[in-house]
């Protein structure tokens, strides 16, 4: 057999080991940006916000202090954030749980959620999308949107603080046309909940469901 010479191998070692690396970022302060196409690691800041470009890879991405941004195609674990927006494009894989306390959460069509989506503030809104475990929020609106599918029940939990229960605002869920929550829906707090007449759901538990059959729900 004929034996390869030292700068070639040096040249196919180092074109492998830059196909198969898989890098981690970390930062404190300052934002992170994927590149489309690429493989990463964990993905984490603390003052900053996260952009994953189409069709790249994380194996999980997280900060503190900023929004999150996953673009078409792109995988990855879990995904979470304290202060800021998480917004999937078309066609995200996550394997794991998307979370933020204060931020809205927008997930786009095909995507898959293998974990739960979870936030105290802001709200949550899916479009053609899968959730295969459930949806949890305090204070925010809840769209399980046109064709979406849930699979471990939504629960409004009882806010502890900072508000009172008799406040004005009722948070307001909706289940739209073709869409299905399988599992207990439980509101710990006075909510209004819309469930489209094509959508199917769950036993409800804590609140009226409130029927209609036009694109989207009513505005009252």
């Amino acid at each position: 057999m004929k034996s390869l010479s030292l700068p070639l191998l040096l040249t196919l070692t180092l074109c492998c080991g830059s196909a198969w690396a898989v890098d981690d970022i970390s930062k404190v302060n300052g934002a992170i940006s994927a590149e489309a196409g690429r493989a990463y690691g964990d993905l984490e800041t603390v003052n900053g916000g996260i952009t994953v470009g189409a069709g790249a890879t994380a194996r999980s991405i997280q900060t503190v202090n900023g929004a999150i941004t996953v673009h078409d195609g792109a995988s990855t674990g879990s995904v979470s954030t304290v202060n800021g927006k998480i917004a999937l494009g078309l066609r995200v894989m996550a394997e794991g749980k998307i979370e933020t306390v204060n931020g809205h959460i927008f997930v786009d069509r095909g995507s898959q959620i293998d974990g739960g989506v979870e936030n105290v503030n802001g709200s949550i809104g899916l479009v053609e999308t899968r959730v295969s475990n459930s949806i949890e929020t305090v204070n925010g609106d809840i769209t399980v949107g046109v064709g979406s599918q849930v699979g471990g029940g939504i629960h409004v939990e009882r806010p502890s603080f900072g508000i009172s229960l008799s406040a004005p605002r009722k948070p307001r869920i909706i289940i739209g046309p073709n869409a299905s929550v399988a599992g207990e829906l439980r509101f710990e707090r006075e909510v209004v909940l819309y469930v489209h007449r094509t959508a199917s759901i769950g036993p409800v538990v804590g609140a009226e469901v409130v029927p209609f059959d036009t694109d989207t729900a009513p505005l009252n």
